[in-house]
């Protein structure tokens, strides 16, 4: 990608602890049960685990506020959670990360979403979902956008991540983009497939492969055909980058008027993918309110996916380590 000197990296990490960024998107809980294999159960062929240890953090859009916070910058979560004990468990844990619960709205209508993964000898056993995926309706999204008009005047950039739970609906994804603009804010996307091509007149659109596959009709087997891909998101998007994700292949930037930039992973050992994606929205977009160019940010969101790789479960990346992931690179 481009090398990024000691200097200008403690730059961008230094003005980065003075960012807000928004997150717009499904909120969730993560947690993790961990134990380990003592034997099979004689009541089906499945490991019986005992559990020694229990967490709840973020996931979701809510596990990108956790790599905002990691960056130092200050996270804004947007969205809607239960009202539900695992509503009280999400404010809870805004509360003990000191961020404000301005932006979170109650819908009655579906409870918080909460993924449970059972970890045994650290390997992920199950995953157990509580959650509806219904389209929030008309009144909640007006309630949202309401919310983002206020908040927005504190904020350097917004992330919309998508996970196709019903949140980011048509409708809200056009109004909080228009928000945006009309206020100078960067913007930042993590689509899924439902909504994929809603996001127009964004400042980076960073799908996975996958996503931009099934999106395209496109087989990203090839160069060639990532080149293809990334030009033609650029055009139907009107956005000013695009950035796609190749998992073990690295990344593609492509940028108006400029070459499209391949780099390889940096990950040297890959225990979890959980939450790489997170990881890479959340580098890439609080370098860019600090002043980062595009390819900058993005190569800075590529080293700390390859630590964030290197961990089990959705361990968000902390400057520090990103930091040193960089320099020990030369």
């Amino acid at each position: 990608m481009i090398h990024i000197s000691s200097q200008r990296l403690g730059d961008i990490l230094s003005k980065s602890t003075q960012k807000k960024i928004m997150v717009i998107g499904d909120l969730m809980l993560d947690r993790y049960l961990w134990g380990q294999v003592t034997r099979i159960s004689p009541e089906a062929p499945v490991p019986i685990i005992n559990i020694e240890d229990d967490d709840v953090r973020f996931g979701g859009a809510a596990n990108v506020a956790n790599n905002i916070v990691g960056m130092g910058a200050t996270p804004v979560l947007v969205g809607t959670i239960g009202e539900d004990t695992g509503g009280e468990m999400f404010r809870e844990l805004l509360t003990s990360k000191k961020l404000t619960a301005d932006g979170l709205i109650v819908d009655t209508t579906r409870p918080t979403t909460i993924k449970t993964r059972i970890i045994g000898n650290n390997q992920q056993i199950a995953r157990v979902d509580r959650e509806k995926t219904h389209a929030i309706s008309s009144t909640v999204q007006q309630r949202i956008l309401k919310q983002v008009r206020e908040l927005i005047v504190d904020v350097d950039a917004i992330i919309l991540q998508d996970y196709n739970k019903g949140m980011m609906v048509p409708e809200l994804i056009h109004g909080v983009v228009d928000i945006a603009r009309e206020n100078k804010t960067i913007v930042t996307v993590d689509p899924k497939f439902d909504h994929f091509l809603e996001y127009r007149n964004v400042t980076l659109f960073k799908p996975n492969r996958k996503e931009t596959e099934e999106a395209l009709a496109l087989r990203l087997d090839d160069d060639e055909a990532v080149k293809d891909a990334g030009r033609m998101l650029l055009d139907k998007l009107k956005a000013e980058a695009v950035l796609i994700t190749l998992s073990e292949r690295g990344v593609a930037l492509f940028e108006r008027g400029q070459e499209p930039v391949f780099t390889h992973t940096r990950a040297r050992k890959v225990a979890d993918v959980s939450g790489a994606g997170d990881t890479v929205i959340a580098t890439v977009t609080t370098a860019l309110a600090a002043g980062a160019s595009f390819r900058e940010g993005v190569s800075m969101a590529n080293f700390a996916a390859g630590v964030v790789c290197g961990e089990v479960g959705a361990v968000p990346i902390k400057a520090d380590e990103l930091r040193q992931a960089i320099e020990k690179a030369g």
